[in-house]
């Protein structure tokens, strides 16, 4: 066969091939309205360019903004708010749903699944969440969204006792976006709200997964904005907070008037959704800036507004210049404002120090080197404000190390920018964007498919973008951007942008990822990124690569009599003093060691990556631009992304690691195998991979027997199945199968704690009768022993009061037989005869006793007082009984009246305690005491007690 029947017969069947894929993208693209309900882009067959872009347009133009594409998650900004998408129903609806992944593709799935991974305590435990995209995708908004989400699942999650605790943390960390946002976005032509700094939020999970605190990492401050704003570009929406919300006392205050002009506030009039001032003032309230900090925050920055004002002119550019006479009342509200002599800060300004040995010369600046102070000075002190403000909510948010034992993180990161004008800024962003882009290309495009290979799958390769020679023009060794960037940085000459062009293009020449433009009369230089070519101007950058701070400057600040701005500048002098002795620290090399410390905690943590697409560049709601898709699609490797996972496993776990986390499905199996090889090879210490290999092989087979799993019961090695593949040192799944695993190991655990809880409830149960059991008859032995003891004292106390009263009444019978005397029985007598009177109002008769009657006191005394013509004859035994019967008769004495015979001579009675043997009636038609108050005419003076009681008783 000739060399040219192969050559067209390869064509031949290259032209098939194509033939036949178009053919299926066709007969795939023939059913559009089918195409939005394609939730996976792995299930998109086949797998082309043309088909994900159509897949993606279709949903987007029903609504659906979220789509899975293998191990990442594509997000379409819908540039409008949409309702009820992010709702507290719709975050409880995906934290419990049984498996999230069968629900529609949510940015909640993505935090869910990191949730989970904490949950279950997957190797490496720690999350970190990659939100990625070029800017105006909707990073921010994303991030934003996460945050809420773990704020609520946390909160929803904890106890009584510390809802409070967990509540207030929720808010703070919820309320150090506003800040962040006000005080490090700005407004740029491709995005109203663009991270104009990187920062990676670490979320602190205890052991319960309760929010117990949060840490935020920044990296690389646009501080250049501050003083210069692109064209029909905004600065930090701080300032305009403070112009707009301002009250009339603070704009007094600021020397802020309503319609004042700041050059430094560009498109001020331009109103967006971020210019809310009460907003930040709240959150900076929450967070617990006192207003007093927060009043000098705003003093200082309203003093960065005016120091913008100031402009210097002068006759000759070489000679020195003055401020303008236009200039010195902004140059006078600075200086108040920043609490500093306004003579110093212009002498700063105009003059610069020179160390000439150990003498100190001082030389008159010219006009640019002003203006360069100046701005110096306003980024200087912004740049301080921004990172004292993320220490405080560090300091606010933060908890103790040892109180959390994992974290969440989420990375929000400016998107990659083409501007008209790019400088150093965009070169460090574009190169962040190239670092995310080769940590996801490493850790799962390459090494997942170098993975495959070495543990013996059947995998044909996927071509892929790799961005790896782009990264070594950056910054690899010995020669790169960075480092000529750098050497010529620290060279003590005057920068000049043409020695460095030509330096760059003697070493860096041959490298295919940088160009010049040989026409341009402009000093540049173009990287080809993996999102696209990037035109970057060499003029100014090693400038700003220096970033330097004239002493001058910061001495003044040092002096300031604003507290807050004093602290932080005598902060930052102490740290500078402390690394004096090390080569000067440029702005490059900063980034550059953030990033790499950024870099070993995302690759110490599993990743879960979230693609932000932009569907137009002109921000407009629901409008979807192909070219402008496919453009990010290819740059970010989705469609790669979707080869590698449709014909991959996502899952993969060594072998120690699954039969450690997955062994109990073998010994709790239905399907219980022979031989138990957990008893014959130990699990842990397991050293030949062959044996160990035989029992993962041996546990999947049986678990596998399920009826849901009907076509993967016979399970061979050699036979590589389309769910689950077993290499020389891991086990290779599909989300599928793992759910399955996991499903199967809930139950079994669900069964275990069920057992355990029914045996300890068993227990308990007999536990409490037995208690009850011996309680009972502990009462009742205590009820007879108390009851008997009473009945005991009760006996003993009838006893004595018994005794007592026999004694008692045995005393009284024998004093009442001392005193009974031996008189003669009484002899009836006849009755006296009543005088008229008293028979007609009353009668008093006292009978004739057999025996000694006890005679009572006053009444009776009062009845016979009353009648002057009763005798009473009386009994008693001795004159001392007798003269105590007619004390207590009271009797007035009135000669021949009545008379009061002792009973030696007649009946009467004998003794006043001896019982009456008789009844002592007394007769009276009304009453004695009636009768007493007529004033018969026999008159009786009846005075003392006996008249008042005769007055009470009328």
């Amino acid at each position: 066969m000739t060399l040219y029947s192969i050559y067209f017969q390869g064509k031949r069947s290259i032209q098939k091939f194509s033939d036949s894929l178009e053919e299926d993208v066709d007969a795939f693209l023939t059913d559009e309205d089918q195409l939005h309900t394609f939730n996976d882009l792995t299930k998109v067959n086949p797998v082309t360019p043309t088909t994900v872009l159509k897949c993606l347009q279709a949903r987007y133009s029903a609504g659906l903004f979220y789509t899975h594409a293998g191990c990442t998650l594509v997000a379409l900004n819908p540039f409008q708010p949409v309702p009820d998408l992010y709702s507290l129903d719709v975050m409880k609806e995906y934290h419990g749903a049984p498996q999230p992944q069968g629900s529609k593709p949510h940015i909640f799935i993505v935090a869910e699944e990191a949730y989970r991974n904490v949950i279950g305590q997957l190797e490496p435990v720690d999350q970190s969440l990659v939100v990625s995209g070029e800017s105006g995708a909707g990073k921010t908004w994303t991030s934003r969204c996460l945050m809420k989400y773990y704020a609520t699942v946390a909160a929803s999650s904890s106890v009584h006792k510390c809802q409070d605790t967990v509540e207030r943390i929720e808010r703070r960390v919820l309320d150090s976006n506003p800040i962040m946002e006000a005080f490090g976005n700005a407004c740029t032509l491709r995005n109203n709200n663009s991270s104009r700094f990187g920062k990676y939020i670490q979320l602190q999970l205890d052991r319960c997964q309760l929010l117990v605190g949060a840490s935020v990492q920044t990296y690389l401050l646009e501080k250049t904005r501050v003083a210069y704003q692109p064209g029909n570009e905004r600065n930090f929406h701080i300032f305009y907070q403070m112009m707009k919300g301002a009250t009339d006392e603070q704009r007094m205050e600021w020397k802020m008037h309503q319609d004042q002009y700041f050059s430094w506030l560009p498109s001020a009039e331009k109103n967006i959704e971020e210019d809310c001032f009460n907003e930040t003032l709240e959150a900076m309230n929450h967070l617990g800036i006192n207003s007093e900090s927060q009043r000098q925050i705003f003093t200082i920055l309203a003093g960065v507004l005016h120091l913008g004002n100031v402009t210097f002119s002068s006759a000759d550019e070489s000679h020195a210049c003055n401020i303008d006479h236009m200039s010195k009342d902004s140059l006078q509200s600075a200086a108040e404002l920043l609490r500093v002599p306004a003579e110093e800060l212009q002498s700063c300004l105009q003059v610069r120090t020179l160390m000439a040995g150990r003498q100190r010369v001082e030389k008159p600046c010219t006009q640019a080197e002003c203006s360069m102070r100046r701005d110096c000075l306003a980024k200087v002190i912004y740049a301080q404000v921004f990172e004292w403000l993320v220490s405080f909510i560090n300091t606010s948010i933060c908890a103790d190390s040892s109180s959390w034992s994992n974290f969440i993180g989420v990375l929000d990161v400016y998107g990659f920018e083409c501007f008209q004008v790019n400088n150093l800024e965009q070169l460090c962003i574009n190169y962040a964007n190239e670092k995310l882009q080769q940590h996801f290309v490493a850790h799962y495009l390459r090494a997942q498919q170098e993975e495959y290979a070495s543990e013996g799958l059947e995998w044909s390769f996927v071509k892929y973008q790799d961005n790896q020679s782009c990264l070594d023009l950056l910054e690899g060794n010995p020669i790169s951007v960075f480092s000529l960037l750098n050497e010529e940085s620290r060279l003590n000459r005057t920068s000049d942008d043409k020695i460095f062009k030509r330096r760059l293009e003697k070493e860096l020449g041959g490298n295919v990822n940088i160009s010049w433009d040989k026409f341009s009369k402009v000093p540049h230089f173009t990287v080809t990124h993996y999102a696209g070519d990037v035109n970057y101007q060499i003029q100014g950058m090693v400038e700003k690569n220096k970033d330097p701070v004239p002493p001058e400057l910061t001495g003044l600040l040092q002096k300031s009599e604003n507290r807050l701005l004093r602290r932080i500048f005598s902060d930052a002098h102490t740290d500078s003093s402390s690394a004096k002795g090390l080569s000067k620290v440029t702005v490059v090399s900063k980034f550059k060691n953030s990033l790499e410390t950024l870099m070993k905690i995302l690759h110490s943590t599993t990743p879960h990556y979230t693609r932000c697409i932009k569907p137009n560049p002109d921000c407009r709601p629901l409008i979807f631009k192909k070219e402008e898709v496919i453009l990010q699609l290819e740059a970010c490797g989705i469609v790669e992304t979707v080869h590698i996972s449709a014909a991959g496993f996502p899952i993969r776990i060594p072998f120690t690691s699954f039969m450690q986390r997955y062994g109990l499905l073998m010994t709790h199996s239905r399907f219980k195998p022979e031989t138990n090889y957990f008893e014959s090879h130990p699990l842990l210490d397991a050293e030949n991979s062959t044996a160990l290999r035989q029992k993962v092989e041996k546990l999947l087979c049986t678990v596998l027997e399920q009826q849901s799993y009907k076509h993967l019961q016979k399970c061979d090695v050699k036979n590589h199945n389309s769910s689950v593949h077993i290499g020389h040192s891991k086990v290779f799944l599909t989300q599928s199968t793992l759910d399955f695993l996991e499903d199967q190991r809930k139950n079994i655990l669900s069964q275990c704690a069920f057992c355990i809880q029914y045996c300890w409830l068993r227990f308990q149960r007999r536990k409490q009768n037995t208690r009850r059991q011996s309680a009972t008859l502990i009462q009742a032995a205590v009820r007879s022993w108390l009851v008997r003891r009473k009945v005991n004292r009760w006996n003993q106390a009838a006893a004595v009061i018994q005794n007592t009263w026999r004694k008692w009444k045995e005393l009284l019978n024998s004093l009442a037989d001392e005193e009974l005397d031996d008189a003669k029985d009484l002899v009836k007598e006849d009755d006296p005869e009543l005088t008229p009177v008293i028979k007609d109002h009353g009668s008093v008769q006292l009978p004739t006793m057999q025996e000694p009657v006890t005679v009572r006191g006053w009444p009776m005394g009062l009845a016979l007082a009353s009648a002057p013509s009763i005798t009473v004859t009386l009994t008693a035994t001795g004159f001392q009984k007798m003269m105590s019967v007619m004390a207590s008769l009271n009797l007035p004495s009135r000669k021949g009246e009545y008379k009061v015979e002792t009973n030696q001579h007649r009946e009467g009675v004998a003794s006043i305690r001896a019982k009456p043997r008789g009844s002592v009636k007394l007769h009276y038609q009304r009453s004695p005491l009636l009768y007493a108050d007529r004033q018969p005419e026999l008159k009786t003076d009846v005075t003392g007690f006996n008249e008042i009681l005769l007055e009470k008783t009328l």
